[in-house]
């Protein structure tokens, strides 16, 4: 188990950017941010494993090189850096934590893309 906190979601017109932050308690090696719209499955957004001192990221399709995944290990804190926000991109976005033995969830963060 693992606390988790989101913050920086908000509202935003298209085309802009926000950077979401998630603060874990303690660190874990695979972190990651899904979003879930109204209506849809949850989906993956961007995930990334640390190893070493070797980050490993992977995204989703839509991302299409506009969000980019990092993480402060010495802040247990992961961050997602969205640029050129759409309004399909509106949902709750929850940061994850995954172990082998447990699959954590923050309560989430509002992200409101505006047309």
């Amino acid at each position: 188990q693992v606390q988790l906190v989101e913050s920086g979601g908000g509202l935003v017109q298209a085309g802009g950017s926000l950077r979401l932050s998630c603060a874990a308690s303690r660190n874990i090696a695979t972190m990651g941010w899904y979003r879930q719209a109204p209506g849809k499955q949850r989906e993956l957004v961007a995930q990334i494993t640390s190893s070493g001192s070797t980050n490993y990221a992977r995204y989703g399709d839509f991302v299409k090189g506009r969000f980019t995944i990092s993480r402060d290990n010495a802040k247990n804190t992961v961050y997602l850096q969205m640029n050129s926000l759409k309004s399909e991109d509106t949902a709750v976005y929850y940061c994850n934590a995954r172990t082998n033995w447990f699959n954590s969830w923050g309560q989430g963060t509002q992200v409101t893309v505006s047309s």
